[in-house]
């Protein structure tokens, strides 16, 4: 065990990572796991993704086969010794994990199953995700502290006390005047189907945006959309670390029109590029933005109409870009590593 004020071993478990999966969660254990290598603990990955290219902490592969994976590597936890280890912080699957293994077990709540499945179409994923929601109640009893990512979360785990943001490296993730597109830009990083609706944003974009500045310019970070979405669209595909932070700078306005976010990482990552951001009032657009303070909240049906306000209203888009680069500061991973560290020990 360590002692007080000294490096701690974690074992951090993450289903997704950025080398297998575009799931905003994978990125988050991720980033989060290099920041604590960094602050000088010793931490392994337990994953079910291969090693993430340029990863400070160590990498323990979960290797499955057949259905329904994301329930066969709880399972597989569970045969895992994490004896040598201070800490487990898990960001999903730990629900088997109900006998004491370490001196502290934390798990993050990235957002809620059962908020998806009043969402998400089809009996089957319904059901999928009704049995995710009742995993993570199953959690939240098992762990010895459990953090939300937004007050919003806590909806269905009232009992749930800490909200601890997701973070960004506002180190990385900074306003550069410089790389700003000449014409007006709209950036979105999600996914062309499903929640995301990057698919309902490109309709929006050429019916209501383009008409009015034939130079406005729609760029995609997405790897589903169509190789010719229509004109004024630009599919940039998967980017690196470093072409994403390009692409955020460049843009003038930052757009994800989800159903659902239980945080949303790309508004803030957005907000830290000093890029003012219009979503639609998901859970995690609503948090992220101070429920419209930082941003600008609208319906689908109204989205186009505040796209070109943010587009063309030059005095309002430089104001909400400096509201949104202070509320960023609130999602520095710095803080959000401090807040971790602080939970590690005091669970001891």
């Amino acid at each position: 065990m360590a002692a007080e004020g000294a490096p701690l071993r974690i074992a951090m478990i993450s289903y997704y990572l950025p080398s297998g999966s575009k799931i905003g969660v994978g990125y988050q254990a991720h980033e989060l796991a290099n920041a604590l290598v960094a602050n000088g603990h010793h931490v392994d990955m337990f994953s079910a993704c291969l090693p993430v290219d340029g990863a400070l902490y160590g990498h323990r592969e979960i290797k499955l086969s057949g259905s329904l994976q994301t329930f066969r590597f709880a399972r597989a936890l569970r045969r895992v010794d994490f004896v040598s280890y201070d800490v487990i912080h898990a960001h999903g699957d730990d629900y088997w994990l109900w006998r004491r293994r370490v001196p502290t077990h934390v798990r993050t709540m990235h957002g809620t199953g059962f908020e998806e499945a009043l969402r998400i179409p089809g009996f089957k994923e319904k059901l999928r995700m009704l049995l995710l929601g009742l995993t993570e109640v199953l959690a939240s009893l098992v762990a010895d502290a459990t953090v939300a990512v937004s007050p919003q979360t806590r909806r269905w785990m009232p009992w749930v006390r800490r909200v601890i943001p997701n973070g960004v490296d506002t180190g990385r993730f900074r306003p550069d005047p410089a790389r700003r597109a000449g014409a007006p830009t709209v950036l979105f990083v999600g996914t062309w189907g499903n929640r995301k609706r990057g698919s309902s944003l490109a309709q929006v974009f050429q019916r209501d945006v383009l008409p009015a500045l034939p130079d406005a310019r729609l760029e995609m970070v997405c790897r589903d959309a169509p190789d010719d979405p229509g004109p004024g669209i630009t599919v940039l595909g998967e980017l690196t670390d470093a072409e994403l932070v390009e692409a955020y700078q460049r843009a003038w306005v930052f757009c994800l029109p989800s159903e659902y976010e239980g945080f949303g990482i790309p508004y803030a990552e957005a907000m830290a590029c000093g890029v003012p951001v219009v979503a639609t009032p998901n859970v995690g657009a609503r948090y992220v933005t101070d429920e419209g303070r930082a941003g600008v909240l609208s319906d689908l049906d109204s989205l186009g109409g505040a796209l070109l306000r943010m587009l063309t209203e030059d005095d309002e888009r430089a104001r909400l870009a400096e509201v949104s680069r202070e509320r960023s500061q609130t999602f520095a991973l710095s803080s959000v590593v401090a807040a971790y560290e602080a939970v590690y020990r005091r669970e001891r």
